[in-house]
């Protein structure tokens, strides 16, 4: 039985981020191709262990619990660790773990990367923090055995300023059955922001527009910034300045998170930086009316046809348009789903992150 470990996320089964949803997907799949299938991770992230299947193997490496040194640190102990157990091959998520494939590489591990966005351009890392993620990059182009690109913009992006070209494997979507609609809300009567609470996801953007937004229609915003900033201050008080605007923070109950996708008027989706991103391809699967900042990777997700903005007041108009027409919000969550359906399911994605493991595998074998 062939051995994979994953390496770069808070573990399994965790409700982090995308990272963490695709390990959740992916690991269990891997067992049922036959692999032994081990997940590195931190200690206190994989808390719902009724979502565990017995097959995964989980350890809890070490590190420190700071925003700017905990990737780098787990990754380092995780990496030697896993170095030292000599498994066949390596999923490594995040450049800033490319630092440490060096430590796969002598240990004759293949490595396959997902590089994620552009992380070095996010507003919300300090000139440090972009540096390092830069230098993680170009470790990552040297050493790594192979690639994984979310979209295909990140990968001419990477074919172009590293010279190193990447396989093409996006997030996928749950398609589940439709769920209740959340307490005093309406099936398409509400306005829905699923988001981290970092600058480049225009919180501060549609935090000026809510205001506006909720003198018509019930607003609810989800997510939070993880260390209590600025913007978990502007939208409590923007909660407890008006009664139409509710603020549930971080959510990690999945079918909650999907009902509120499943029955919102118009989901607002801000995301500036990155790839394909995880929570707009479940908004689709999960049929929500979306409109989103015009970026090249949003475009390549939802397609040219879609509601796309920029300004604050961009914003307000064409969401207000959305909620006022039931016909365009029905013709716009069917188009979503369809889209996903054919391009963003898991099962495809696992499907492709297995062969390109096998790939590796066979390499290693030769």
């Amino acid at each position: 039985m062939p051995s994979v470990v994953i390496l770069g996320t808070r573990g399994y089964p965790s409700f982090y981020g995308g990272f963490e949803t695709a390990v959740r997907h992916l690991a269990p799949f891997l067992a049922d191709a036959g692999w032994d299938v081990t997940v590195y991770g931190r200690s206190g992230s994989a808390i719902d262990q009724t979502h565990a299947d017995p097959r995964i193997r989980t350890i809890q490496s070490s590190g420190l619990n700071s925003r700017s040194l905990s990737t780098l640190s787990y990754g380092a102990t995780s990496s030697i660790s896993a170095a030292l157990k000599g498994f066949d091959v390596a999923l490594v998520m995040n450049v800033a773990n490319g630092f440490w494939l060096p430590i796969l590489k002598a240990a004759r591990i293949p490595t396959l990367v997902n590089v994620d966005g552009i992380e070095w351009e996010r507003a919300k890392w300090g000139k440090l923090a972009r540096l390092t993620f830069l230098l993680g990059a170009k470790f990552t182009a040297k050493h790594a055995s192979e690639l994984v690109v979310d979209s295909k913009e990140i990968g001419h992006y990477w074919a172009t300023r590293f010279n190193r070209p990447g396989t093409f494997i996006p997030y996928g979507g749950v398609f589940s059955e439709e769920f209740p609609v959340e307490p005093g809300l309406e099936h398409r009567g509400y306005i829905l922001l699923v988001a981290r609470f970092v600058p480049e996801n225009s919180i501060t953007a549609f935090f000026q527009a809510a205001p506006e937004l909720s003198k018509k229609y019930k607003v609810v915003i989800v997510g939070s910034s993880g260390f209590a900033g600025h913007f978990d201050e502007e939208a409590h008080r923007l909660q407890a300045t008006n009664t139409n605007i509710q603020w549930l923070g971080h959510l990690s109950d999945d079918s909650r998170l999907l009902s509120l996708w499943q029955h919102a008027g118009a989901y607002f989706h801000g995301h500036t930086v990155g790839g394909t991103n995880p929570a707009l391809v479940q908004a689709m699967a999960c049929g929500s009316p979306i409109v989103a900042k015009d970026t090249v990777f949003n475009r390549e997700v939802l397609g040219s046809d879609s509601l796309f903005v920029n300004s604050t007041d961009e914003i307000t108009q064409k969401i207000l348009e959305l909620m006022g027409h039931p016909d365009r919000q029905d013709q716009q969550s069917s188009k979503n789903v369809a889209r996903a359906r054919n391009f963003y399911s898991w099962e495809r994605v696992c499907e492709s992150y297995e062969k390109s493991l096998s790939l590796l595998l066979n390499e290693r074998s030769k």
